[in-house]
């Protein structure tokens, strides 16, 4: 009987030490929940949609790393406030990028830097900025184009005779006269394997000054680099004085038609220029393309400010 005794009193003490044990561990979550509640504090509410103190704080890193200038708390949060009624307005209109679209957007970003996505969020994260808060940024601006662009197509159309009027007014146009022109070319790649020495490339390139002294041709390009091994020429392709920067332009206009432009060392191998023609052309000129484009974001811009005024009027925004 005293076994017995024993045995209730060890069980019902057993059970005392669990409840003290697990009062303590819920007493330390709440504490951890108070913590993280503090660092999470709703700053304003707009459409029943949260910005915190966090999300202030990443932008704010965010935007310093990127412009290298120190913006306003309140500078930060009209921003935030401005992406969330943005966001909202596209689900209206069912614009809603999905995460891959995101996720190449942010490749891309990365890319242009030389960054893997991967080097990019870890760039990101040595800030003290969460990649994630560079794809919010990313998402709102894909929204907000697509809207912009969708809803008030019409009216940010340039009219030719409007860009031409803003030509004249500039003073007018020298490559009009002739000095704009139409180029037709086809790129070939002499391939040198990832990996390859130097000596590899440094063959290639007298290969490919070789072959520039006896192409006269673009038939003859495509009769050479056709039955060649290792080596690719690919479709032409049409482009015009304004779809091409000045060092390249200047490169074609001193190609003979029909010849090989000087070779250029690229990742995949030694890259050329067969030239199979240069017309002369006024559809457009690098004066004109800066003139309509110029034009363009202007409408746009203003545009884009009228929109979010009035979206952000019917917004429901709850400061706390």
């Amino acid at each position: 009987m005293r076994c017995e005794q024993r045995s209730l009193v060890m069980t019902i003490a057993l059970s005392l030490l669990r409840s003290v044990a697990a009062g303590c561990i819920a007493a330390a979550c709440l504490a951890c929940s108070a913590v993280a509640a503090h660092a999470q504090s709703i700053v304003v509410m707009v459409n029943g949609d949260p910005i915190t103190d966090y999300d202030i704080e990443q932008r704010t890193k965010l935007n310093f790393l990127s412009t290298h200038k120190q913006q306003s708390r309140q500078e930060v949060l009209n921003e935030l406030i401005d992406e969330k009624v943005k966001i909202k307005e596209g689900k209206k209109f069912g614009v809603e990028p999905s995460a891959s679209d995101i996720d190449s957007s942010f490749a891309n970003m990365g890319s242009r830097m030389r960054l893997s996505p991967d080097q990019l969020a870890k760039s990101l994260e040595s800030q003290g900025i969460r990649p994630e808060t560079l794809k919010a940024r990313i998402k709102a601006e894909m929204v907000w184009t697509s809207l912009v662009r969708g809803r008030y197509k019409e009216r940010l159309q340039v009219g030719e005779k409007d860009v031409a009027a803003a030509v004249a007014a500039a003073g007018g146009d020298a490559e009009q006269q002739g000095q704009a022109f139409e180029y037709k070319m086809q790129p070939i790649v002499l391939i040198v394997p990832k990996g390859s020495a130097q000596s590899a490339f440094e063959a290639r390139q007298k290969d490919a000054e070789s072959l520039r002294t006896r192409v006269q041709s673009c038939q003859e390009a495509n009769s050479y680099f056709r039955s060649m091994q290792n080596a690719a020429i690919k479709e032409i392709v049409v482009k015009t004085s304004a779809d091409i920067p000045p060092n390249l332009r200047k490169l074609l206009d001193d190609t003979p038609i029909g010849h090989l432009t000087p070779p250029e060392v690229t990742k995949q191998g030694v890259e050329m220029v067969a030239l199979c023609a240069r017309n002369p052309t006024t559809v457009d000129t690098p004066k004109k393309r800066e003139i309509r484009e110029k034009m363009y974001t202007e409408k746009y811009e203003a545009t884009s400010k009228a929109y979010l005024q009035e979206v952000r009027r019917a917004a429901m925004i709850e400061y706390r």
